[in-house]
This record gives C-alpha cells, sequence and structure tokens, in this order.
C-alpha cells in the first residue's frame, strides 16, 4: 500500500520576495506605516531634528515630530506562505533624497503616502515614480483633527492619472497598511502585465 506524504515531510515553500518603497513627504508617516506592519523589529534611520537644521526642516503643520529619516526604514512581512514584502522606507526630506535612486532599484512598486495637511510634500514621490515607470498607489494617511476629503478631491488635487490607485489608509493600523500593500502588488502585478501585453501585440 502506497501511502502519501504527510504534511510536515513536504517540501517548504520557498517564496517569493518582493521589493515595495514607501515613499512621501516629512511627517507624512512612512516610519509609522513600516513599524506598524512589519514581522521583524524594523530597521530606522532617524536622527533628531537639530536647530542646525532648522532653515531647511519644514515642520509647519508636524510641529509634534522630533526626528527624520536619514536614510531608509526596513521591515518585512508576510502576506502568503509564498509571498514574502520587503519594505523600504525613504527619506522624506528632500536633502536626503539621493537616497532614492539606490532604494528604488530593483523595486516592483511603490506607496506614496500623503498628508493632506500637507499634501504638495507628496508631489516629488509622484513625479519620482511617474519619470521612471515604477507603478504606485497614493495611501492619504488620515490622521486625527485633519481634514478629511474626499478621494476625487486628493486625486485631482494630485492630478493623478486614472489608472493610480488611491486609498484612504491610518498608518499606525496594522489592518489597514497591509489592505494598502496587498493594493499595490495588485496594481504592479496588472500593470506588469499590461506593459508586457504592449510590447508582444
Amino acid at each position: 500500500m502506497i501511502f502519501g506524504r504527510s504534511e510536515r515531510d513536504k517540501a517548504p515553500v520557498e517564496p517569493v520576495t518582493l521589493k515595495i518603497l514607501v515613499a512621501g513627504g516629512f511627517g507624512a508617516g512612512k516610519t509609522t506605516l513600516v513599524g506598524a506592519v512589519s514581522e521583524i523589529r524594523p530597521l530606522r534611520t532617524e536622527e533628531l531634528l537639530t536647530e542646525a537644521g532648522r532653515p531647511v526642516d519644514d515642520t509647519s503643520g508636524v510641529e509634534g515630530k522630533h526626528t527624520t529619516t536619514v536614510a531608509m526604514d526596513f521591515g518585512r512581512i508576510t502576506l502568503r506562505e509564498d509571498l514574502v514584502l520587503y519594505l523600504f522606507g525613504t527619506p522624506g526630506q528632500q536633502r536626503f533624497w539621493f537616497m532614492w535612486d539606490e532604494l528604488s532599484e530593483g523595486a516592483l512598486g511603490a506607496v506614496v503616502l500623503a498628508d493632506t495637511r500637507r499634501l504638495e510634500d507628496c508631489f516629488a514621490a509622484v513625479d519620482y515614480f511617474e519619470r521612471l515607470s515604477i507603478p504606485f498607489l497614493v495611501g492619504v494617511n488620515c490622521f486625527e483633527g485633519a481634514a478629511r476629503y474626499p478621494a476625487d478631491d486628493v486625486r485631482q488635487a494630485l492630478d493623478l492619472d486614472d489608472d493610480v490607485p488611491l486609498m484612504l489608509c491610518d498608518a499606525r493600523d496594522r489592518r489597514s497598511v497591509k489592505e494598502v500593500l496587498i493594493g499595490v502588488v495588485q496594481h504592479a502585478m496588472a500593470y506588469g502585465a499590461e506593459r508586457q501585453k504592449s510590447v508582444t501585440t
């Protein structure tokens, strides 16, 4: 009699690993987002804001923020047994934007985190990913006390193409962040399939 292999005898599944960037303006919640969802202790490169940086660090609207990311945030989340995401949070301040080119190498897609109190701060990230043809999703981080706007109004203010997804989210909430990450993976896969189709036709 031939017996089937037990579950524990099956060869382990080798997961596919994907790289996702988390970008946006200073104080938009990128570090918080990575920390909320990462299953490992996130790697953070935060430094205290100093008086020396005051002339270039615009903290209007985020006066309670006392640190800034100077290189990147890194985290990891397993979406399925066979799918693991590596998350790289980019620096939000202009003086650290030179890191973006390095971090974007090999990225499947990106989340542009937007803060409606400082919406113009995410324009640079939107322009960057559009220029490099990296598929991205805009996540509007709903801060407590901040004015809430309909998604269509935010889309219009950012002048987004119709095919760019936009979601309201809470960067502190694991479930909310997970939905955003699933959204960007789905968008990136559809974007890649569409580009492949246009090449072969």
